[in-house]
């Protein structure tokens, strides 16, 4: 942010008051942008033991395959952002069982929360977000095609508690590395 949204005057990248990072601040109306991580929901569609995944229609990742998710709109819950993607991207209603993972991702600002979820029947379709939806046996996930880590992480979270036998909640991180030149 270069100009301040009130009132138009240039921004000053400084610490405010009593916080302890940087932030864009605007010298003549004193309004702070407090740029915070965005939320991604989704879910792990289950259809009779098989997972439903989406062929990516859309970058990032165009033609890698992902759970339906996607950015959480305001005035929605993280339930009510997941269904509404899984609906965008699949065609498909489907029932949240339960939250299942939350993924930090410091380096992009993104937190991905996955919940464990039923394809309410096995109707589901291409979209203008996915060029093509498909069930996976659980041995068949295409692991080389996947668009995203937190996806990975999650895909193997469900099939290791799948073997337990239980489902429990999952929170991790994905770290970036930058290797200097």
């Amino acid at each position: 942010m270069r100009f301040c949204p009130n009132c138009g005057h240039a921004v000053n990248m400084t610490i405010p008051e009593g916080d302890n990072r940087e932030r864009a601040v605007c010298p003549q109306c004193d309004f702070i942008d407090y740029d915070n991580p965005r939320l991604i929901t989704g879910t792990l569609p289950l259809y009779k033991g098989k997972v439903l995944l989406c062929k990516r229609n859309i970058e990032p990742r165009f033609g890698y395959w992902t759970l339906p998710a996607g950015f959480m709109e305001n005035q929605e819950t993280t339930r009510e952002g997941a269904l509404r993607e899984t609906l965008e991207e699949s065609g498909s209603n489907a029932t949240c069982k339960q939250a299942f993972s939350m993924i930090s991702i410091p380096h992009i600002n993104q937190i991905h929360l996955f919940y464990l979820a039923e394809l309410e029947q096995d109707d589901f379709h291409a979209t203008e977000e996915s060029s093509e939806v498909a069930l996976f046996d659980l041995d068949n996930i295409p692991w080389d095609e996947l668009a995203f880590s937190s996806v990975s992480k999650t895909l193997n979270f469900f099939i290791e508690d799948h073997k337990k036998g239980h489902y429990g909640f999952h929170e991790d991180t994905i770290l970036f590395n930058v290797v200097s030149e």
